[in-house]
């Protein structure tokens, strides 16, 4: 069975998600597909480091991460740190492709994509290899020219690449990965009469969403809002003692952990949220309009940019959601010119032709293969 490697990093949830929907759909074509998390395999210290570090930056020193994302993304972090992850990281990404000899490499995260072309270079390693932007702004530690293929969110994305010196022959705009749930599209119920809103962005912090919930009940009109807390305990038991019945002509429905999102997003009308680049693409694959009034400085601020220019979205701030919500119900053709932009971004959005892509790499290098075996050189 021919065998694929995921390499990826528990720094954020999307990079995560993203190459687990790309193992569920190669294992589909009878692909033997290995997630790996490279810094979990040199020691638990160097992953906590890397994904608790990312959480608190990104969630208590928001300007601090913002900052230092501008820094690294014109220039490249030279000192003796950097070097030293990147040589440990080498090395032990080396060992793994020797001991499974993949066929094709892919990577959901940019910190690794100058380590495998390293490799590449340095030790003559022959296997294609494709990198997954999971963000709508391309990172300059994506650009590499050891890299085959990239799979990008939007033309957006493809064209920031462009920009940055990648070949735009080698971009797909496939759309990031997502479960195939959020593909399968059902018929909204138009006869509903609350104006329903899906909230999430548990990881925010209680005071975001509350004060959100606070602003979203001062809408004259009856709406039903699912919030979605996520893994946030004490989010999730703080709304339930306040709205678990609801308040007034306002239904609130609150929902912790869940793998249901596929199907609170095919009966809401609008999704306020911080923008990952899993979320948007979710959103934006069922067609749902977004509100965005609190981003992570960095590729979360890049995300809304290229979001809100599309026409696809809003950028809010809390004490204005009431005030937007209430716009687009009364003006219904504003929310359907939303849609209808989001159906611009995600016409060339394919899972299948993600795949084709990744199956026809393989062919492509096991062909130059064969040749080189048949007549040398």
């Amino acid at each position: 069975m021919k065998k694929v490697l995921i390499f990826t990093v528990s720094a954020g949830h999307g990079h995560n998600s993203a190459a687990n929907s790309l193992k569920k759909e190669l294992e589909a074509q009878a692909y033997e597909v290995l997630t790996i998390e490279p810094t979990k395999e040199i020691s638990k210290s160097l992953d906590t480091i890397i994904s608790d570090g990312y959480k608190v930056l990104a969630t208590k020193l928001p300007k601090m991460y913002g900052t230092l994302y501008k820094i690294s993304n014109y220039q490249v972090l030279n000192n003796r740190l950097t070097k030293l992850c990147i040589r440990t990281l080498e090395e032990k990404i080396y060992n793994i492709i020797l001991e499974h000899k993949p066929r094709l490499i892919i990577c959901t995260h940019p910190m690794f994509v100058n380590v495998i072309s390293n490799i590449k270079d340095e030790k003559g390693i022959e296997v294609p290899f494709i990198s997954v932007v999971t963000d709508y702004q391309a990172h300059k530690s994506y650009v590499n020219k050891n890299v085959d293929a990239y799979i990008a969110g939007s033309i957006y994305t493809k064209d920031s690449l462009i920009k940055k010196g990648v070949d735009g022959n080698r971009v797909y705009a496939y759309g990031i990965p997502v479960r195939r749930e959020f593909h399968t599209k059902k018929e909204k119920n138009e006869s509903k009469s609350e104006f329903t809103i899906l909230l999430m962005g548990g990881s925010m912090g209680v005071n975001a969403i509350k004060k959100s919930l606070k602003n979203l009940l001062k809408v004259d009109y009856p709406l039903r809002m699912i919030v979605i807390c996520g893994n946030n305990e004490t989010l999730k038991k703080s709304l339930e003692n306040k709205y678990g019945s609801g308040l007034g002509n306002k239904i609130i429905e609150i929902i912790g952990f869940t793998s249901n999102v596929p199907e609170y997003m095919d009966i809401s009308d609008v999704i306020i949220s911080k923008p990952g680049g899993l979320t948007v693409s979710e959103s934006l694959i069922k067609n749902i309009p977004m509100i965005i009034p609190y981003y992570i400085p960095g590729q979360e601020k890049e995300n809304t940019d290229v979001l809100v220019n599309a026409g696809v979205a809003k950028k809010s701030e809390v004490k204005e959601l009431s005030q937007i919500i209430t716009e687009l119900i009364e003006n219904p053709v504003m929310l359907q010119k939303m849609k209808q932009n989001i159906l611009e971004i995600t016409k060339t959005h394919s899972l299948d032709s993600t795949v084709d892509l990744a199956v026809n790499l393989m062919n492509e290098y096991e062909e130059i293969a064969e040749r080189r075996i048949k007549y040398g050189g």
